[in-house]
């Protein structure tokens, strides 16, 4: 029997995200959206480039939560996205209304499903997509480092002219201003960033990546990233439902890792079948262990604030 991955929200970063797992093939795909006809033609849309491509999974849209039943893999993109001088604060009110409906609905229909969080503030969303559903916390996921990690590793390809995939990053931290990035951990082909580059250039791609997100609504101006996201989530479902134990960054609920209780922050986890199969704990110095512990209390400052806890 195939493999399901339900996608809630048929915008930008739902879509693209159905069709990379599409042609990715290892999971049949349902894209839910409250608009009536705009997940069934995005759906159709993709179902119809699998000749084309070459991939056999089902993709399917609806308006209907029971669509979604028995999900291995339920994606939450749904939200509002931000605008040009908004960030991902402002984002806070409103989204944690649809978060909280669509896990809900989510967990009610696929009560055994693995939910990755997509919709921002990510952290957040995160928490309060876990407080809602009651799952264990290695069930509950965001998307942060994934995204992150690959948005500094391109500057940094380009920067230097070699393959992306020569570049090997780490992002830690809220997926937002607070994001932690320690060069020492940053190599190309094994060489620490720091040999290679000036600390003054380093900075500039700290920053760049810092305001990623940002920098992207400024040029698009009526929308946000969203290939990039997608891909992402995409890579991390790919960990899951193929059991791959693959460790990578992404927003997950701590217990007393780093120091750090019951917030949900970026930090590197092995992905398996089980959702989040262990948090790896780096050995961090002492003033990077408190730089992230000052990024979870910016988050926890966030979750206090809609009264999650």
């Amino acid at each position: 029997m195939n493999r399901k991955v339900s996608i809630i929200g048929a915008g930008n970063v739902g879509s693209s995200l159905a069709l990379y797992l599409a042609e990715k093939d290892f999971a049949d795909i349902v894209i839910l959206d409250v608009v009536d006809g705009l997940p069934q033609g995005k759906a159709l849309d993709i179902s119809q480039s699998s000749p084309i491509t070459d991939f056999n999974s089902q993709v399917s849209g609806t308006n209907d939560y029971k669509d979604t039943a028995g999900s291995d893999v339920v994606v939450i993109t749904s939200g509002i996205s931000r605008k040009p001088g908004m960030n991902r604060d402002e984002l806070l009110e409103i989204n944690a209304k649809i978060v909280s409906e669509v896990t809900h609905n989510s967990a009610k229909y696929s009560p055994d499903c693995i939910i990755l969080v997509v919709t921002n503030p990510v952290d957040t969303m995160t928490y309060l997509a876990f407080k809602v559903s009651g799952f264990k916390p290695n069930r509950v996921m965001g998307l942060s480092g994934v995204l992150d990690g690959a948005r500094l590793s391109c500057s940094i390809a380009r920067k230097l002219r070699v393959p992306s995939g020569d570049v090997s990053t780490l992002v830690l931290g809220e997926h937002g201003k607070n994001m932690l990035i320690i060069p020492r951990l940053v190599t190309v082909r094994g060489e620490p960033i720091t040999k290679l580059l000036p600390i003054e250039t380093i900075n500039q791609l700290i920053e760049r990546t810092i305001n990623g997100g940002a920098e992207i609504v400024s040029l698009l101006k009526t929308g946000s990233a969203f290939y990039a996201p997608a891909a992402a989530a995409a890579r991390m479902i790919e960990a899951i439902i193929r059991d791959k134990k693959e460790v990578l960054p992404c927003a997950a609920y701590l217990q007393g890792e780093y120091g750090i209780e019951d917030t949900v922050i970026g930090v590197p986890v092995r992905l398996g079948k089980n959702g989040i199969e262990e948090i790896v704990e780096l050995k961090l110095e002492s003033d990077e262990k408190v730089a992230l512990q000052d990024s979870a209390r910016a988050v926890k400052q966030l979750i206090v604030s809609i009264n999650l806890t």
